[in-house]
């Protein structure tokens, strides 16, 4: 069996999508599972930047370091590469379903479709907000990471 691939997406890639990085980097880690983790954005705003500080330290509250990822826009090969895209909300879900090629191979869907009684919620924007703001995306994302990894397990 190949290796699975899990991209998630929001809309700069410097706040939700690293965190949902980490945190299936750690729950993939916990369980001895390899899995190809990436994370990108719809939009070009952040492109080469450092993620959030607040995510930064959300992420080492789950031992793991993202301070070296730089944000990038999502591409057509993307489509073709994952096998699961991860939309962190309903707009960049609408973006995805919109520029996928007519190649693409990849699964959309939102992230919170992973963990039963959440599907179709999205993962709340923390970047205006505080540190709890970024704590609850953190929650979020752990809980998809974790229901993901029990998934590709079975």
């Amino acid at each position: 069996m190949t290796k699975p691939s899990v991209l998630f997406v929001c809309l700069g890639n410097i706040c939700r999508s690293p965190l949902a990085e980490a945190a299936l980097r750690k729950a993939a880690a916990d369980a001895g599972l390899v899995i190809d983790i990436d994370s990108a954005g719809t939009a070009d705003y952040h492109v080469g930047k450092a993620p959030d500080p607040r995510s930064v330290a959300e992420a080492a509250a789950f031992g793991v370091d993202i301070s070296h990822l730089r944000a990038r826009q999502v591409t057509a090969n993307d489509f073709r590469r994952f096998d699961f895209i991860y939309a962190l909300d309903h707009s960049n879900l609408r973006d995805l379903q919109r520029i996928a090629p007519a190649d693409a191979t990849a699964t959309l869907a939102l992230v919170l479709d992973a963990v039963p009684g959440r599907e179709g919620a999205p993962v709340a924007d923390p970047y205006y907000g505080g540190e709890e703001d970024f704590r609850a995306t953190r929650e979020d994302v752990y809980a998809a990471a974790r229901a993901i990894v029990t998934a590709l397990s079975a």
